[in-house]
């Protein structure tokens, strides 16, 4: 028999939960890019309103994780996880029963983004100050992977049921993951699994803000920018994508759709190997991951046959995420010394989604303008500055003073 460590055990119970429970998150906010184009061909929705709401939700997701990534520092993990989940449930539910009131609708989206904005900085926190730092980074890896795998979970039930049944699915989802939160939570507690705020910023340590700086915030803040942009607003609209661009039927491109996020979700291995591969160097990782960003994109942009363009769209996309897998399953669990990983991260997903808020609504409205070839020149824009961002700098600034 298999003997486990405890800490090894103890990291897999709660890496375990927190995946599971990040899974019900992604699922719920994948649902709208998903089912867009159903809602569309109903006439619930215009394509101006499917934009809104998206951006709506973006917003409310990204000062929600400014406030409660705050708060996750204060409050426990048990309560912002489990009550988060259960009020997003309800919330989303709601959006079911505001056809013809636009504004309705607006609002109950708008809530749902920031109730699920209570989840990831304290579910980040509570991981790095409970497990050593190599489980901590596998723990990462399992609720990116499942950050990754609600997208094609949200495609398989937009092929089964119609808009309102997926929504209403994701609701139930969302509501029983919020009440087993929070009794496995209180099990681990009782068990001292879980203990809150071992770690406390320290006079010496000058000010949140001058160690954060200290620790490259300001770099890592323009790479959520970059990639918070890809991972949310191009993957959301890539269903249209496929339906306007390539000219696939909305049943066709929901199932398209679903394989490719699939595809996309095993990111997070592809980053750590890699990352392992060039000696755990972040910085190098990063670099080259925005590098193949950069020429994917422009393949998508030349290539005409819909398969290889789907497929080098699926590698950009991946390339870009692998950058985020090293923002959020490296860079964050990192600062678990400085005593504030939950408002770092709460910071770095409010950047990222103010982004991603802003470019959906633009591109929903650049389509009319410049076209969808016009859009896939700004994602090679946005990879371009990704690999400015990525530059070393630093040794350039070594090696200058070496001369």
């Amino acid at each position: 028999m298999i003997k486990i460590k405890p800490n090894v055990r103890n990291a897999i119970l709660l890496g375990g939960m927190c995946s599971i429970s990040y899974l019900a998150v992604y699922f719920a906010r994948n649902i709208l890019g998903t089912v867009s184009p159903q809602m569309i061909e109903s006439g619930a929705f215009t394509t101006g309103q499917i934009g809104t709401l998206s951006s709506v939700y973006f917003i409310t997701y990204a000062f929600g994780q400014l406030i409660n990534g705050a708060i996750g520092d204060k409050v426990k993990a048990k309560y912002m996880i489990s009550f988060g989940l259960a009020l997003a449930g309800i919330c989303n539910f709601c959006l079911t029963v505001t056809t013809g009131s636009p504004m309705a609708a607006y609002i109950a989206y708008g809530l749902t983004g920031f109730f699920l904005s209570m989840i990831y900085g304290p579910m980040v926190k509570v991981v790095s100050e409970n497990t050593e730092p190599l489980y901590a980074t596998r723990c990462s890896m399992g609720y990116t992977f499942a950050s990754f795998i609600g997208s094609p979970m949200a495609g398989v039930f937009a092929m089964f049921f119609a808009w309102q049944g997926v929504f209403v699915s994701s609701s139930v989802v969302l509501v029983v993951m919020g009440i087993l939160c929070f009794l496995a939570f209180s099990i681990l507690e009782r068990k001292k699994i879980v203990e809150y705020n071992k770690f406390q910023k320290t006079k010496e340590q000058g000010g949140g803000i001058k160690v954060l700086i200290q620790r490259q915030i300001i770099k890592f803040t323009l790479i959520s920018i970059v990639t918070g942009v890809v991972r949310t607003s191009v993957v959301f609209w890539l269903p249209t994508y496929l339906s306007q661009r390539l000219g696939f039927p909305s049943e066709n491109a929901a199932l398209i759709f679903t394989i490719a996020t699939l595809v996309i979700s095993f990111t997070t291995f592809f980053a750590i190997f890699l990352y392992e591969r060039l000696h755990y160097n972040m910085d190098l990782t990063i670099l080259v991951v925005f590098i193949s960003a950069v020429i994917c994109f422009i393949f998508v942009y030349f290539l005409r046959q819909p398969i290889g363009n789907i497929l080098f769209m699926v590698l950009g996309i991946m390339s870009s995420n692998a950058a985020a897998t090293m923002l959020w399953s490296r860079y964050c669990p990192s600062l678990r010394d400085t005593g504030m990983v939950s408002v770092a991260t709460g910071f770095l997903d409010f950047v990222s989604y103010m982004a991603a808020s802003a470019s959906s609504a633009i591109f929903a409205n650049a389509v009319a303008g410049i076209g969808w070839d016009g859009l896939v020149l700004v994602w090679v824009a946005l990879m371009v500055v990704g690999v400015i961002i990525a530059l070393p700098y630093n040794k350039f600034k070594k090696a200058v003073r070496a001369l």
